[in-house]
């Protein structure tokens, strides 16, 4: 995705979040963001799933 961040630039990018949305609000920040990703990534497998069942009744047909 992003190889040339490195670990200092990881922390740059905390420390601006911890700054913006301040310490009560990052967990909840963390949580929204990770049940988006959960969803994404379910979405994804149900599309690629769909696409290959599809492709196997062509096959078949």
């Amino acid at each position: 995705m992003l190889p040339n961040i490195g670990i200092p630039g990881l922390i740059l990018i905390l420390l601006l979040a911890l700054i913006i949305f301040g310490p009560k609000k990052l967990p909840e920040v963390g949580k929204a963001f990770g049940q988006t990703l959960r969803e994404f990534k379910n979405s994804t497998r149900e599309l690629t799933d769909d696409v290959m069942k599809n492709n196997e009744n062509e096959r078949k047909s």
